[in-house]
């Protein structure tokens, strides 16, 4: 699933753009209808965000987001991950 940014208004607190991550066609992870509600009631094995944008907290492994993921079981993509199907 995609998991570019953490929150809609992720790029604009930051500085970076001026548009919110629906904006620009993604759901951010966190907030009512987040890609974290989306996921909660699906039965699948594994739950992995890819395609992380580099503002994105969930990046630090030691960040209260990356925590929160960790809690409820979503996986985050890292660099030459294998994932078998």
């Amino acid at each position: 699933m995609d998991g570019t940014f953490w929150t809609d208004d992720e790029m604009i607190k930051l500085g970076v753009s001026k548009k919110h991550a629906r904006d620009i066609g993604h759901l951010p992870q966190s907030g009512t209808g987040g890609m974290i509600e989306v996921l909660e009631p699906l039965k699948a094995s594994r739950k992995i965000l890819i395609h992380i944008n580099n503002t994105n907290p969930i990046l630090d492994e030691d960040s209260k987001e990356r925590k929160e993921l960790d809690s409820r079981g979503i996986e985050v993509a890292y660099d030459g991950m294998d994932v078998t199907l």
